[in-house]
């Protein structure tokens, strides 16, 4: 006997979209919804040329659902990545009990979305990780920024002699929420074991600007985590923000990133004067490389220019650079 036909589901939803969950509703006519067990769908990046769908009706290749009321939450059964535009269609079926095959509904029509960032709660897995490598802290006494002659040449002429705040590139964790959204200015501050100075080598350029760390981080100065990864090498790099209370870089990190005690954290560290005209003292973590990026224009005129003593290593530049997704240090268990 000829069973009759499923409606094809329509007025696909997708809500409460993260970077590794969403709710999708949808849809069917009156006298399906009672008889409908299985719910299939089909999820593929937006990227792929041949959206894979379903080879035979009844043959799942995706997600089998048993029919619950909708919206129904996807988690877990892919890696959905963050910021990553998706492809999903949906189908429902009904279970025959005598022969255990499926009949099922046309495929609705496709719907795109796009994962989110990081959530705060992902950052704090990925600053306990951080954490746990970070090794013992080093005094230092300059944040430096490596670059080309034409680099400086440009700030002197175009930029009234500030370097200006720009646009974070897309390196390390695809997810930080930093990524392409928040405008600042790289610094290190790492420093070598044997001599305390900054290493003389460079993979950014042959000249160094150099500023006194308290003119950049102060009591006033909020420190906020954004990021720890690795480029398949044993280094890792904490990418860290600092912002002066109250500026517009600390108005956009606060409630997207954790917030670092500038006292107390296991990677940059203020430590007021112990007494009355003393100095303060500054810290860094010796086993990450930390990359800090400062949210407003700093002036030349703050700092010193000097040449390098060492080689160009452009290999360790870390511009646009991918994250290792099959390390077991530096990733946490949501999408990559």
């Amino acid at each position: 006997i000829r069973m009759e036909l499923l409606s094809t589901p329509h007025n696909i939803q997708i809500t409460e979209v993260t970077c590794d969950s969403f709710k999708i509703a949808w849809e069917m006519h009156p006298k399906d919804a009672g008889k409908v067990t299985h719910y299939f769908i089909d999820l593929s990046r937006k990227e792929a040329k041949d959206p894979n769908r379903f080879k035979h009706r009844d043959v799942p290749t995706k997600l089998v659902a048993k029919a619950v009321s909708l919206p129904l939450t996807v988690r877990g059964h892919w890696f959905l990545s963050p910021r990553t535009e998706y492809c999903v269609a949906v189908q429902t079926a009904v279970r025959q009990s005598d022969s255990g095959d499926y009949m099922v509904s046309e495929w609705s029509e496709v719907v795109e979305f796009c994962t989110g960032d990081y959530a705060i709660d992902h950052l704090q897995q990925l600053l306990e990780k951080a954490k746990c490598v970070s090794g013992r802290m080093l005094r230092f006494s300059m944040f430096y920024r490596n670059q080309h002659t034409d680099y400086f040449h440009y700030v002197r002429l175009q930029c009234g002699g500030a370097m200006l705040p720009t646009l974070k590139d897309s390196s390390g964790s695809h997810g930080s929420p930093i990524n392409g959204t928040l405008r600042g200015v790289f610094f290190s501050c790492n420093t070598e074991f044997d001599t305390g100075l900054p290493p003389s080598d460079s993979p950014y350029g042959p000249l160094r600007f150099q500023v006194p760390a308290g003119q950049l981080l102060h009591p006033s100065t909020r420190l906020y985590f954004a990021d720890f990864y690795c480029m398949y090498t044993p280094y890792h790099y904490v990418v860290l923000v600092m912002a002066p209370s109250g500026s517009e870089g600390d108005s956009f990190c606060r409630g997207r990133l954790p917030e670092l005690d500038t006292a107390s954290n296991p990677f940059l560290t203020f430590q007021s004067p112990q007494q009355e005209g003393g100095e303060p003292t500054f810290w860094h973590a010796h086993d990450v490389i930390l990359e800090v990026l400062y949210t407003e224009p700093v002036p030349l005129e703050q700092g010193i220019l000097e040449e390098i003593s060492g080689h160009q290593l452009m290999s360790l530049s870390t511009a646009n650079a991918k994250k290792d997704p099959s390390c077991k240090v530096c990733n946490i268990s949501v999408g990559r």
